[in-house]
């Protein structure tokens, strides 16, 4: 061990002995003293290493610039399937939504069971599609209330009652849930006007994101329309109206128009969902659509290409609900026309709410799924990615809660069921 320890001084002593004689020999080649000369050598070297230390950093964080560029600016990812999709930061978890429509006749009785399934399956929200109450004659639902079943309504006493029964009985089972709320041509019925649809129902055609959406929009813009969107973990939801055969006007189709080409340029938006009431034209339910005016033609095909260059040309998911009709429906625009006119939009018929059901039309074959005599509402699961998975969820008569059809008695309830249809 001694031994050892010796024969390290002895080397450690030879090599400082060897690097001041290479400083002597370096000094004198340079004209410096030995000293001077260790001291220039030194500071080299200390400058060396910070220059070194300070090209680190700077590769470092221009690799660091070049990450967070590429993940800004990185183009859109696209699916092709019923839609092209695109996000930026896509939401981490799936989430899902609610939608039915026509829910006259015995809406009473089926949208308390609606509430409870949406609540059920976990839906953020609810959208009503239009056609709240039937407001030409007393909806049956009206009719077997306990109050007037001895004491039948005269029409003009049903029609003051309608919309206030219709908040009564049909939204207050949501509680707390957001409900969004279609104009349909029922709401339009006289002495009806869309003013006083926009009175009535305020509290929810001006909630706060509505109200905040439409002055984000608009600043100018401080008084709720019968159309508007709203935008959730980057879904823009657009809600129109075509209550009217002489919708859509072009104060609608400019504001519209507008919406979209802000949704095809935020990168932030990955989907559009538009619904209405009537079904936009040339659909396999033509027969009960917008085809029913000129008008309505026009102007339902014009949105129809405009939503087909979102997906194509803004690469967003879109997806078309309506209601009207009273069966449901999925691949409405499954039909030789858009075929040949651009494409075919993934697009939906649920007026299933509660209303008289009605027959399929005989195209109906040509549908992804059809069916009728059903009552029930449109689920929609949102991926992390921005796409819509679509399923119908069935309302059965043992889904009626029990203290509905204790109000409106279990034989009218079981009527709702079997009787309320014009397809036997």
């Amino acid at each position: 061990m001694r031994q050892d320890a010796t024969t390290h001084r002895k080397a450690t002593k030879q090599a400082e002995s060897s690097r001041g004689v290479a400083i002597v020999a370096s000094s004198r080649d340079n004209g410096l003293r030995p000293s001077e000369w260790l001291c220039v050598t030194s500071g080299a070297r200390t400058i060396r290493e910070r220059l070194m230390k300070r090209q680190f950093l700077l590769v470092s964080a221009a690799l660091s610039l070049a990450v967070l560029c590429a993940l800004w600016f990185a183009p859109p990812a696209q699916a092709r399937g019923n839609a092209t999709g695109s996000a930026r930061n896509p939401a981490r978890v799936a989430w899902k939504f609610a939608a039915s429509g026509d829910s006259r006749n015995c809406g009473d009785v089926v949208m308390p069971a609606i509430a409870r399934g949406v609540k059920k399956n976990g839906a953020l929200f609810y959208w009503h599609l239009g056609d709240f109450r039937k407001m030409i004659s007393a909806d049956e639902d009206i009719q077997h209330l306990p109050a007037y079943r001895s004491l039948p309504l005269s029409i003009s006493e049903y029609q003051q009652i309608a919309w206030t029964d219709f908040i009564n009985s049909q939204i207050s089972p949501f509680g707390t849930l957001p409900v969004y709320l279609s104009i349909g041509n029922h709401e339009m019925v006289p002495p009806k006007t869309r003013a006083q649809f926009l009175t009535q129902f305020s509290h929810w055609l001006d909630a706060p994101n509505l109200h905040a959406q439409r002055l984000r929009d608009d600043p100018a813009d401080r008084k709720p329309k019968t159309y508007y969107h709203w935008s959730k973990a980057g879904v823009d939801f657009i809600s129109l109206d075509n209550a009217t055969r002489d919708q859509f006007n072009e104060k609608q189709l400019a504001w519209f128009e507008k919406a979209l080409r802000s949704d095809s340029a935020d990168r932030r938006i990955r989907t559009i969902v538009v619904g209405m009431h009537e079904a936009l034209p040339d659909s396999i339910a033509e027969n009960h659509s917008m085809n029913q005016s000129p008008t309505g033609i026009e102007s339902g095909r014009r949105v129809y290409a405009d939503l087909l260059r979102a997906r194509d040309q803004g690469h967003k998911y879109v997806y078309v609900l309506a209601s009207h009709p009273h069966y449901f429906l999925d691949g409405v625009f499954n039909t030789d026309y858009w075929r040949q006119h651009g494409g075919v939009l993934p697009g939906w018929i649920v007026g299933t709410a509660g209303a008289e059901r009605y027959a399929l039309p005989e195209e109906a074959t040509s549908a992804r799924a059809a069916k009728t005599n059903v009552y029930g509402f449109l689920l929609g699961t949102v991926s992390p990615g921005g796409e819509i998975r679509f399923t119908f969820q069935r309302v059965k008569e043992s889904d009626i809660p029990a203290p509905v059809a204790q109000r409106y008695t279990s034989d009218f309830v079981h009527w709702c069921f079997a009787e309320n249809s014009a397809a036997r």
